[in-house]
């Protein structure tokens, strides 16, 4: 009897043992197998994280624009002519409803229009989307920070607080799934950044 409760409490051991380990085991064969899922809960696109470091000039005070200035704080951002044609304008109304849809977390978003020439936004536009910080980038090194698919002015960007560039929209994106992406990522984001 005493033979067969020591070969049962080795057998419960081992099996306990088994379990505890059986996590580390799996996720060190898929990982050594370079194992990714096929889809990700996020709908933008997660670019290879990097911090921004180009410099342009805020249009409001003729201020140089730093990367500085995007830290403790998520941004939406665009990259456009000042003409802004009917798409520009559709990117900004899309980042401002994005934004709104936040509610008490709105105030955790900016939105930023790079422009990437030397026209001047029309006064009714800049009216219109109040509180998107415009900013004239042409030449200056900001822009080659901001990876494209076929143009540079088709994306929506996200900057996280810590002013690292961490995703990108396609062309024509859906709101819908810009606004649970955002939700998730303010639900992550540590409010000390």
């Amino acid at each position: 009897m005493s033979n067969e409760k020591v070969t049962r409490s080795r057998l419960t051991l081992i099996i306990l043992i088994l379990v505890i380990l059986s996590p580390i085991v799996i996720s060190s064969v898929l990982h050594r197998w370079d194992f990714r899922p096929d889809h990700t809960v996020n709908y933008g696109e997660l670019l290879e994280i990097k911090p921004l470091q180009g410099t342009a000039t805020n249009l409001k005070d003729n201020t140089i624009f730093r990367s500085r200035q995007l830290k403790g704080i998520w941004s939406l951002l665009i990259i456009d002519s000042g003409k802004c044609d009917g798409y520009c304008q559709e990117k900004l109304y899309i980042m401002r409803q994005i934004r709104l849809a936040q509610n008490v977390d709105k105030d955790k978003v900016q939105r930023i229009w790079l422009i990437n020439d030397d026209i001047k936004p029309d006064p009714e536009i800049v009216d219109k989307y109040e509180g998107t910080r415009l900013v004239l980038a042409q030449g200056r090194n900001l822009l080659d920070e901001f990876p494209f698919m076929n143009r540079q002015d088709d994306h929506i960007y996200v900057i996280d607080p810590m002013g690292n560039l961490m995703m990108r929209y396609p062309k024509d994106p859906d709101p819908k799934k810009m606004i649970g992406d955002l939700k998730r990522l303010l639900k992550l984001s540590h409010p000390e950044y």
